[in-house]
């Protein structure tokens, strides 16, 4: 955001190469992501990306499995204070602190409403590795009766 147009209650950068680092932030298609959306497509799964979840205004998924009602959401170390690697920053720690335990809030919240509508959240960390992540989502999807992975973990393809 240019200079004066911060969201209120926001602290301003430290400088500008870290604001040039925030604004870089992707919110899709980040790099975990796309590792994951490939070796899914590799194997034949077809899936919708960024899908608007029902009921929650502003909340995506990154991965949808809208016939098996299955959404995946890769989730990054620090915006969603991964227990493993989360570091909060000591420049305005108080301000991040509160700010990523708001994210976390908001996940728990979205995968309760998700549940409640007969969906399965899955979430992926960012630091798993891309065979990890697979296996996941081959087992949520095998349990929801999906063919083809319930033929990949079989062994019959």
């Amino acid at each position: 955001m240019r200079d004066g147009l911060r969201r209120s209650g926001v602290p301003a950068p430290r400088n500008a190469n870290v604001r040039r680092v925030m604004l870089a932030q992707r919110s899709r298609d980040t790099a975990p992501e796309l590792a994951l959306r490939r070796a899914l497509h590799a194997l034949s799964f077809r899936y919708r990306v960024d899908l608007p979840l029902p009921g929650l205004r502003r909340r995506r998924s990154d991965l949808a499995f809208v016939r098996w009602r299955t959404v995946v959401f890769v989730q990054g170390c620090f915006w969603h204070a991964c227990p493993e690697h989360l570091h909060t920053p000591v420049h305005n720690g108080e301000w991040w602190q509160e700010k990523l335990e708001g994210n976390v809030r908001r996940d728990t919240d979205t995968d309760a409403h998700l549940v409640q509508l007969g969906w399965v959240p899955l979430r992926i960390w960012e630091h798993e590795t891309v065979d990890a992540a697979v296996s996941k989502v081959l087992e949520t999807l095998a349990r929801r009766g999906h063919p083809r992975a319930l033929r990949i973990l079989s062994g019959v393809d």
